[in-house]
């Protein structure tokens, strides 16, 4: 059986992730709080930011800004795209 959350992000009741998804007591609080579902908007949302920005996760300060974004779109006002950043149109 699913463990069920109120999601913070998403404002309803969702399945919750099956452990913390991040070190520490920022995991923690995303464990608690963060939908499987909503995880997953962030994955896509992370997955842009590091192609929009050509960021490396062996740089620290890239690591930062990617949790002060996560933060942001997880728990606050969400996270901005980059300047300019239009989808790729699906055809």
């Amino acid at each position: 059986m699913s463990r069920m959350i109120t999601c913070s992000k998403l404002n309803k009741l969702a399945e919750g992730l099956s452990n913390p998804p991040y070190p520490g007591e920022l995991g923690k609080r995303i464990y608690e709080n963060i939908s499987a579902e909503a995880w997953q908007l962030w994955l896509a949302h992370q997955t842009m930011l590091i192609n929009e920005y050509r960021l490396s996760m062996l740089d620290p300060k890239a690591r930062d800004f990617l949790r002060v974004e996560m933060e942001n779109f997880l728990f606050g006002q969400g996270s901005e795209k980059p300047a300019g950043f239009t989808p790729i149109q699906q055809k």
